[in-house]
Parts: C-alpha cells; sequence; structure tokens
C-alpha cells in the first residue's frame, strides 16, 4: 500500500504526484501492519450509548495566557488539557509568542491551582540561548524549566513526574521516537508524536502548545492529520519587513474563528496593538492613488491603507502587480473598469500596496483598490478623507458587504465622516 505523508491518502500502485492534494513525491510504502490495519480475532462486545440529554452542559475553565491578544484570539485563555498549534514563517515571531506565554502564564496557573511552573522544550535553542531571549525580552522566567529535545516518549514521561501547568515544544519537527522508525520531521514520526501529546494533555489536564513549520506555500509542514488531531491551530500572519502581525485561529475546538489579534514586532518583542486602525494610518500622507478602506477581522474593524501606481507600459503585455492583495482579483478589477468605467489601461502597468503588510482578502477591498487606480490615473488627491469599502461585480455594480455600519462608525472614531459603498454609489463610473 502507498500512503501520501501529507494527506494519508491511500493507492494501490505508485506515482510521482498524488492525486488528492497534488503534492509531488509524496507517495510512500508501508507495509499493512505499519499504518494499523488489524484483523479481529474476536468479536468484540457491544458498548451502550450515553444520552447526551441527560449529561450536564458544562463550560470550559480557561487561563490567561498573559497577553490580552492571544486570549481573544483563543476565545478567553487557554483550555487546561488543550494542545494547541501555533504555526507560521521562519523569522515571523513564533518563539518570541510563546517566550511572552511562558513569562506571563504563571500567575494564572496558580490561580487555577495547577503547577506555576512551564516546562519549555527547544530543539532550536540551547539553555543559554533561551535565558538570553528572556532576558532580551525583559521578562521573568524563574519559573521556567528547560529540557532540550528528546524523544516523545520521554517527553510524556516527564511531564507525568513533574506536572507542570504548561508546556511548550518548539518545535515539533525536532522530535523524534523510540518506538518508531524515522528521524525527526519525518511525517510519521510527526503524526505518532502529536498523537501521544494529545493523549497526555486530555490524561493529566496539561496544556501544550507546540510550534509547527510551514511550507513554501504557507501551509502547516507535516501531514494534514496534524492538523486535525489538535484541538486549536494558530496561525501568525505577516510580513517579516513589517513590523505589524497578525494572529488568527483556523481551527478552535473551544471557541470561535471569527477573532484576530494584532501585534507590533519591536525589540521588546511583541506588543500588542489595541488601536489597530490608529497604527496602520499613523503616516498616511494623501496624494494621488492613496485611499482608505474599512477592513473587516472577525469582530473587528481596521482602517488600512491602499496605494496604486499606474504608469504607461513599455511591454507589449501590462504587468499587474500586488502586495496584500489578490493578482488575479487585481487584473479582474482592471478589466472591469476597463470595461464598464470607459477607463483606458489596457497600455498601463498598475502596481497595488497594501500598507502595514497586511493581506486583503475579503471582497470588501474591491471598491478601494477600483478607487486607488482611479485616482492615480487621474492623479487628483481627494479633498477630505474618506473610506471606501464594497464589492465590485463584473457588471460593475456595487454589491453590498457585510458589518458596513460597524466599518462607517470605526471611521467616525477616527475622525473620518465621509465615505463611499453600497447605498451611496450603484455602478462603478460613478467613482470617476
Amino acid at each position: 500500500m502507498f500512503i501520501c505523508t501529507k494527506c494519508d491518502a491511500q493507492f494501490p500502485k505508485w506515482s510521482g504526484r498524488c492525486s488528492e492534494c497534488q503534492g509531488w513525491g509524496t507517495l510512500q510504502e508501508q507495509e499493512v501492519g505499519s499504518v494499523g490495519i488489524r484483523t479481529a480475532k474476536t468479536k468484540p462486545a457491544a458498548k451502550a450509548g450515553v444520552l447526551l440529554v441527560n449529561e450536564k452542559a458544562t463550560a470550559h475553565q480557561r487561563i490567561s495566557s498573559g497577553e490580552n491578544e492571544v486570549d481573544r484570539v483563543l476565545g478567553g485563555g487557554i483550555v487546561p488539557g488543550s494542545l494547541v498549534l501555533l504555526a507560521g514563517e521562519p523569522g515571523i515571531g513564533k518563539s518570541t509568542l510563546v517566550a511572552q506565554i511562558a513569562a506571563g502564564i504563571s500567575p494564572s496557573l496558580l490561580g487555577r491551582g495547577l503547577g506555576g511552573e512551564v516546562l519549555y522544550i527547544s530543539g532550536e535553542e540551547s539553555a543559554g540561548q533561551l535565558a538570553s531571549r528572556f532576558a532580551r525580552l525583559e521578562r521573568k522566567f524563574d519559573h521556567i524549566k528547560y529540557l532540550e529535545a528528546e524523544p516523545v516518549e520521554t517527553i510524556i514521561a516527564t511531564i507525568e513526574k513533574e506536572k507542570p501547568g504548561l508546556v511548550i515544544i518548539d518545535s515539533i519537527q525536532t522530535i523524534d521516537s523510540l518506538d518508531l522508525d524515522g528521524t525527526a520531521g519525518n511525517p510519521n514520526v510527526v503524526r505518532y508524536a502529536t498523537n501521544l501529546l494529545m493523549h497526555c494533555a486530555k490524561q493529566t489536564n496539561t496544556s501544550i502548545i507546540v510550534i509547527g513549520q510551514v511550507t513554501k506555500d504557507g501551509s502547516v509542514a507535516g501531514p494534514k492529520t496534524l492538523e486535525h488531531l489538535v484541538d486549536v491551530v494558530l496561525s501568525i500572519e505577516g510580513d517579516p519587513v513589517h513590523a505589524f502581525r497578525i494572529l488568527r485561529a483556523t481551527k478552535n475546538r473551544f471557541g470561535s474563528t471569527d477573532e484576530v489579534g494584532v501585534f507590533e514586532m519591536d525589540k521588546g518583542g511583541l506588543k500588542a496593538v489595541p488601536n489597530p486602525s490608529e497604527k496602520f494610518l499613523a503616516e498616511r500622507q494623501p496624494s494621488p492613488g492613496s485611499v482608505i478602506t474599512a477592513v473587516l477581522e472577525g469582530s473587528r474593524v481596521f482602517l488600512v491603507e491602499v496605494q496604486a501606481l499606474v504608469e504607461h507600459s513599455f511591454y507589449p503585455s501590462p504587468v499587474r502587480r500586488a502586495s496584500g492583495f489578490d493578482v488575479n482579483r487585481l487584473q479582474m478589477l482592471s478589466a472591469i473598469l476597463s470595461s464598464r468605467a470607459g477607463v483606458n489601461l489596457g497600455d498601463k502597468d498598475i502596481y497595488v500596496n497594501v500598507i502595514g503588510g497586511m493581506k486583503l482578502e475579503e471582497p470588501a477591498a474591491d471598491l478601494a483598490v477600483c478607487a486607488a487606480i482611479l485616482s492615480a490615473t487621474s492623479n487628483k488627491t481627494e479633498a477630505e478623507p474618506t473610506i471606501y469599502f464594497g464589492e465590485v461585480g463584473l457588471s460593475g455594480e456595487i454589491r453590498s458587504v457585510v458589518g458596513a455600519e460597524r466599518r462607517i462608525k470605526e471611521a467616525e472614531r477616527l475622525g473620518i465622516k465621509k465615505w463611499v459603498g453600497p447605498g451611496v454609489i450603484k455602478k462603478i463610473q460613478e467613482l470617476k
């Protein structure tokens, strides 16, 4: 049997590419016994189910991580006995964030009657390097114990003996196993280690945070079952060359996945940003091609600057480039402006940039991008700050978006009274 190490799909014959996840070179041959297929010798006894209506629903007790933005994303804090996966690109701030959690969580652990110590297991930093990190962050670390990367069986035995309040593993790709053949980082070893850690977390009621690496396309490295096994999947996003970081939950068994946390990286670590809109617009200077849009991220509204540059093209095929915005959608909006608004863009290069490293994924940013392109084309600056939001259809109509009132209130809070969106204009040509 050939099994894909990325998505666990099974195939009777080997091929160079998995037909399920489209991964190349991911099929590996495994013995039937090694994939857990067993034949029962005796008929198993039947089990009686339990009526859920007779069970009393219990609220999840949570522990504050010491970071308000992290607690917001988790739904109020860390649930004891949960397994949390934190993923992100190299250098984005994963180790810094978990170090801050390790330093700030001790009072919350003691308040819940749990062990106040934190066990920090690192396969990427030595004890001295980790101590230097805490000193640089100016955080207390007298309650943190260090353990170098050991086989997962040793880690679980240590957790059962020490009974720490929180365990941090940096990273899961550095953990190997005594009982399973394969080196650390092997998809089978990663899956096996995560499964054992999940059982350990539930049996000991210990919260465990593991850091996971990501692939070139931004997905979590390792088998897809890694994300299915854990309770919470957190991803930290942003451009390493920019200071802002966005923390979001792509999976949360104990809460919503709508919330996001905003941080700013400086020499003292990741600092929470209580007012992201003001930060994003702090250095904005009115100029042609610069507009403001209101982005809805979970229950929060951010005001972000969108810039566009339109220049005569010297090539047969005009350039369409975007940073923080989908290039394919930019091409579609350019075609709509040419066809529906009568703007000649066929011989123009178009560049779009979202300030601060933000990524605009919701369709509500369509109108802002169009307004920025039109402003850059006409070389005109807005007379007064204006918020643009709305989805643009292929016929040039402006469609409604979720949370319009909340976007307007956020703009008014920052002193911006004018807005353009659904209800103000109906067609894209009205922007001219």
